[in-house]
């Protein structure tokens, strides 16, 4: 008779009650070794999200190519003004940059103006989106200057400088107004909304205080 066998009979299921428990807390503590789970990790950013912070990056780092070119003689005034945008768009870079590397994105869109097409959004939304895209995929952003009108705006100089950069950055806000318009309609909630919505208010002031300094200097925005 084994020495498990002379116990009472009552202590002996208790002894198997207690291996089987042990038995069960090792099995499970190794099945993640023998069958190892996925786990499938919530994005930090959706599609149209990252979409639309890459493509508004670059949108304002051009808005800081168009302070750097501008004529540093022109009127104070105007000045001030390139001072505010300098300082508020290089913040904002930081901080939509900051989100791309939290969500292992590229700082740059391989097709610029994807995320406001319909086939894009519908992929990642349960309902059809509300907005109707105003560019399709691959399409230039809206209110970017070309080539020329920068090398023009790098040569101009006093009161020509003046008009020329209140022109294509009043252009610029207004095409980037346009592109959060359409994030904040396309996102249900977050950050990425929240910084949108900010734009919105922001570039709008701003590009009111461009159409009256242009007022003034008896010149309208560009078309």
């Amino acid at each position: 008779m084994t020495q498990l066998s002379a116990l009472p009979r009552w202590l002996r299921g208790a002894a198997f009650a207690s291996l089987a428990f042990a038995l069960l807390v090792l099995g499970a503590a190794l099945r993640p070794l023998v069958f190892p789970e996925t786990h499938t990790a919530t994005p930090v950013l959706s599609a149209v999200e990252i979409g639309f912070v890459q493509d508004m990056t670059a949108h304002h780092q051009q808005a800081l190519i168009m302070v750097q070119r501008l004529d540093p003689g022109v009127d104070p005034g105007v000045l001030q003004l390139t001072r505010q945008l300098d300082a508020t768009q290089r913040l904002e870079i930081g901080t939509m940059l900051g989100w791309l590397r939290l969500a292992n994105a590229s700082p740059m869109a391989s097709r610029p103006m994807a995320w406001m097409h319909a086939d894009v959004v519908a992929a990642h939304q349960h309902s059809a989106p509300q907005v109707t895209p105003s560019e399709p995929p691959g399409a230039p952003m809206a209110g970017m200057a070309t080539t020329a009108e920068l090398d023009a705006l790098a040569a101009a100089r006093g009161r020509d400088a003046e008009i020329l950069f209140l022109q294509l950055m009043f252009r610029h806000h207004r095409g980037g107004i346009t592109m959060a318009q359409a994030a904040d309609q396309l996102l249900p909630a977050g950050p990425v909304k929240e910084a949108a919505r900010s734009m919105i208010h922001g570039q709008g002031q701003e590009a009111g205080l461009m159409g009256v300094l242009l007022a003034q200097r008896g010149a309208a925005p560009l078309p």
